[in-house]
């Protein structure tokens, strides 16, 4: 394993750890300060989730790409903008980092490590809202990162925190947050029995985003050749 491999490998986890210790780790906080307001607390919930994707992503993403999500993975796979291989190490390094971060969370407020989720999530309305989260992020990720590259930390960041406030579910949109969220009792919290019917939406909704976003693409690039043959016709023409 080259040095090269180990420091995305390693950027990869840490990235998972710190973001999910941060959703879970703020909504423990804004429950505790909010006094039962729910509002207050899904706002600071928002809030500390959006700063971190922000900064993590512009710290690692010259790493690793900083993906933290399986979904967004399994998509660059898909695209061939990364190995097979690498994408399995990077699925498998996010889950184990999101669950370290789940008990990091719950180690710095004093609650015991191990729990599980209590909060139920679902239903027809949760599970279309993690289908459009996660098509809303890919599409976030891959048109901005056509057209303003060094725009997609704040895209993906504006995009989460718009989710929390207009899906159902809050916008999980990343299987492995959603992993570590029912090993969480706490306001991020999930049951376990309901992360299935997240995890399978999402995989849905990167689907999705990648297949839209991908017309998209050939239909820009028909046009720019179309438009360079006509005037390749034009100036044959003049000649």
């Amino acid at each position: 394993m080259s040095g090269n491999f180990q420091r995305r490998i390693a950027a990869e986890f840490a990235g998972s750890a710190m973001l999910a210790a941060v959703v879970i780790g703020s909504g423990v906080m804004g429950a505790n300060l909010a006094d039962g307001n729910a509002a207050i607390a899904l706002l600071a919930n928002t809030l500390a989730t959006a700063a971190i994707l922000y900064v993590l992503i512009t710290a690692l993403a010259p790493v690793s790409g900083a993906h933290f999500n399986p979904a967004v993975t399994l998509v660059m796979a898909l695209r061939g903008e990364i190995r097979p291989i690498t994408g399995a190490c990077y699925v498998v390094v996010q889950i184990g980092g999101c669950v370290a971060g789940a008990i990091l969370a719950h180690a710095m407020f004093g609650l015991p490590l191990l729990q599980e989720g209590a909060a139920p999530r679902a239903g027809l309305a949760q599970a279309l809202s993690e289908v459009v989260a996660t098509f809303a992020l890919i599409g976030a990720i891959l048109l901005m990162g056509r057209a303003r590259p060094s725009a997609v930390p704040a895209a993906v960041a504006l995009t989460i925190a718009a989710g929390y406030w207009w899906t159902s579910s809050t916008s999980f949109a990343n299987p492995a947050i959603t992993i570590a969220r029912a090993l969480s009792d706490t306001f991020a919290g999930i049951r376990p029995q309901d992360a299935p019917a997240f995890i399978a939406a999402q995989l849905v909704g990167a689907f999705a985003g990648a297949a839209a976003c991908g017309w998209l693409y050939r239909t820009r690039a028909d046009q720019a050749v179309s438009t360079a043959a006509a005037a390749r016709s034009v100036s044959s023409s003049d000649g």
